[in-house]
């Protein structure tokens, strides 16, 4: 089932920092669509849920260095 989550997530400067959230989230099986924006301290994530969840998700963005909230 496709699900649609909006996250806030504090930490990203610049574009380059919207790429690599980008990057780690589109390696994730599952994941069909990513938007990051670091002026809107922002993440849209689409993604099927019976693949992947939400929490598997956040995890992945924290390890990249940034803060989840």
């Amino acid at each position: 089932m496709t699900e649609s989550s909006i996250l806030t997530v504090k930490g990203m400067k610049c574009g380059g920092c919207e790429t690599t959230v980008k990057d780690k989230l589109q390696a994730i099986d599952g994941i069909s669509s990513v938007t990051a924006s670091f002026k809107n301290n922002e993440v849209v994530v689409e993604f099927d849920s019976e693949k992947v969840n939400l929490d598997t998700i956040k995890s992945v963005i924290t390890q990249a260095g940034f803060t989840v909230e």
